[in-house]
C-alpha cells in the first residue's frame, strides 16, 4: 500500500500557498491506518522502549496506538495550559515568535526509553521540544518517527543532528 495515496492534500489551508497534508482521510480508511501503525512500529521490534511520547493532536492517535501495539505507557506531549498537573515546559521556535510544549513532571522515569510519534515534521520545532523535555527527566530519545517528512524544511536533519535516530513513512517535497 502506497500511504501517501491515502493522504489528503488540501491546497491554501491554512494559508495561501500552503498545501496542508491531511492524515484524517488514513485515519479514516481502515487498512491504510494498520499499515502505518505496523510501519511506525516495526524499526523499534527488539529495541527496549519503555513509553510513547505523542505529539499534540495527531501523534495523541497514532503514539496511542503504537503504545498499545508494543504494549508500553504513552505520554501526551501538549501546548502549555492543557495538562490538569504539575508540567515542565519547553519553548520552541515558531515561524513568527516562539510556543511551549509540557509534559506532566512524573511523565518519565530517569533511564527510560521513550518514543516519539507525530503525524508530520516540518521544521522539528515540536520535536526538538519533546527532546529536551524527556531528556529534562532524566530519560532517552529512543528514537522519533513521523508519517510525513516535508524534507525542504529540515526537522529530520536537525533531530539527526542531535544524534536521535528520526524517520518517516512518506515525505512531501514543498509545503
Amino acid at each position: 500500500m502506497n500511504i501517501k495515496d491515502a493522504i489528503r492534500t488540501i491546497p491554501d489551508h491554512p494559508n495561501p500557498g500552503i498545501l496542508f497534508r491531511d492524515i484524517t482521510t488514513l485515519l479514516g480508511n481502515a487498512r491504510a491506518f494498520r499499515t502505518v501503525i505496523d510501519q511506525l512500529v516495526q524499526p523499534y521490534a527488539g529495541i527496549r522502549i519503555d513509553k510513547v511520547a505523542g505529539i499534540e493532536a495527531r501523534g495523541f492517535i497514532l503514539g496511542g496506538a503504537v503504545a498499545h501495539q508494543l504494549s508500553i505507557g504513552f505520554v501526551p506531549v501538549r501546548k502549555k495550559g492543557k495538562l490538569p498537573w504539575r508540567t515542565v515546559a519547553q519553548d520552541y521556535e515558531l515561524e513568527y515568535g516562539t510556543d511551549t510544549m509540557e509534559v506532566h513532571e512524573d511523565a518519565f522515569a530517569k533511564g527510560e526509553n521513550v518514543l516519539i510519534i507525530d503525524d508530520l515534521i516540518a521544521t522539528g520545532g515540536t520535536a526538538l521540544a519533546a527532546v529536551r523535555l524527556i531528556e529534562k527527566l532524566g530519560a532517552t530519545t529512543a528514537g522519533a518517527s513521523f508519517v510525513i517528512d516535508l524534507p525542504d524544511l529540515g526537522g529530520l536533519r536537525k533531530l539527526r543532528a542531535l544524534g536521535v535516530r528520526a524517520d518517516a513513512l512518506c515525505a512531501f517535497e514543498g509545503h
